[in-house]
């Protein structure tokens, strides 16, 4: 990754402590301090008294940027008041991720001079003047254009009076009740014709005796099975039974 512009500028950085440090000290608990190295610049922190294999600095330092360096050391030392400090160990931080994005806070491992493992150094570093990553778009689309809305008809409510309709709503009057209504006209609503009441075209078979016509030529009288009409003939006589 190619980071460049960087000539100048300021990076901070925090180191908060070590953790798992290689224990050199027989006798008594480490007394460590940390150095960060970047180009010409040394910065050395205060010694943590007895703070042994898990020491805490939380001490912040000020680098000027140069262009085209892009890692820092740190290196991890004990107090020895008999002789030299003792070195516990060394190691290279990239700055590739803080100058990128701006932050960076992680562990970074420490290693002896002959390459072991000596524990690990933490570090928050930031830098205010980080490119921010651009993102690109491709060429926009055309724009999309939607289908006009059918409009489905309707219908309004009629102008109120006085608009269009050539009167005001004064000229308005309510329809008048049933009892004020005029009687109609006869010339104009003449009577229905009068039909006179039809008779039967054929007598009604069950008319009464007294509606049917004397007979033209009646029997005598003192024929004895002559019956006027409408009355039944007495039913046969019997003989009386004998006693």
């Amino acid at each position: 990754m190619s980071i460049s512009g960087i000539q100048g500028r300021i990076l901070e950085v925090t180191v908060v402590g070590c953790t798992k440090l290689k224990d050199t000290d027989w006798i008594s608990r480490h007394d460590p301090y940390a150095c960060v190295e970047y180009g010409s610049t040394k910065c050395r922190t205060r010694t943590c008294k007895d703070g042994g294999r898990n020491p805490t600095f939380q001490e912040k330092f000020v680098f000027t940027l140069i262009e085209g360096l892009l890692e820092l050391n740190v290196v991890i030392w004990t107090i020895n008041t008999i002789s030299h400090d003792d070195l516990i160990g060394s190691g290279k931080v990239q700055l590739q991720k803080v100058l990128s994005s701006g932050f960076d806070d992680g562990s970074w491992p420490l290693q002896t001079k002959t390459g072991r493992h000596a524990g690990e150094v933490q570090l928050i570093m930031h830098y205010a003047n980080a490119n921010k990553p651009v993102m690109s778009y491709g060429p926009s689309a055309p724009p999309v254009v939607a289908a006009p809305v059918p409009q489905i008809p309707h219908f309004s409510a009629p102008p109120p009076y006085g608009s269009s309709y050539g009167h005001s709503r004064t000229d308005y009057h309510a329809p008048a009740t049933h009892s004020s209504y005029p009687p109609p006209n006869s010339a104009l609503y003449p009577p229905p014709p009068y039909y006179p009441p039809q008779q039967a075209a054929y007598p009604s078979p069950y008319a009464t005796p007294s509606t049917y016509p004397p007979p033209s030529n009646p029997p005598p009288a003192q024929n004895p099975h002559y019956y006027p009409p409408g009355l039944y003939p007495p039913p046969p006589s019997y003989p009386p039974p004998p006693y």
